[in-house]
């Protein structure tokens, strides 16, 4: 009997489970930096998404991939940092 309502329990927790992942929405495909700097469209797209949504969305990985492709491509298009000429002491 006991063997019995263990199994009960087993099975109704399982099948309690089992619909636990039906409410979550479908993961998103996630993009690569050099991906996002080849395509421009789809990063503006998903900059305008992340944008429009900070609180939720700022840390998310195509966000945080999209907004280094922004920045990699503004910064080469812009010929990036330039080193300093290094420093030169003399004495006297």
């Amino acid at each position: 009997m006991r063997k019995l309502t263990a199994l009960m329990v087993m099975t109704g927790a399982l099948s309690m489970l089992a619909g636990c992942n039906e409410d979550k929405p479908a993961e998103e495909v996630v993009q690569t930096v050099e991906w996002y700097k080849a395509h421009n469209t789809e990063r503006a797209d998903v900059l305008a998404k992340c944008q429009s949504n900070p609180g939720e969305l700022a840390i998310t990985p195509n966000c945080v991939n999209a907004s280094r492709a922004q920045s990699s491509t503004t910064w080469s298009a812009t010929g990036g940092i330039k080193a300093p000429a290094p420093l030169k002491f003399e004495r006297k």
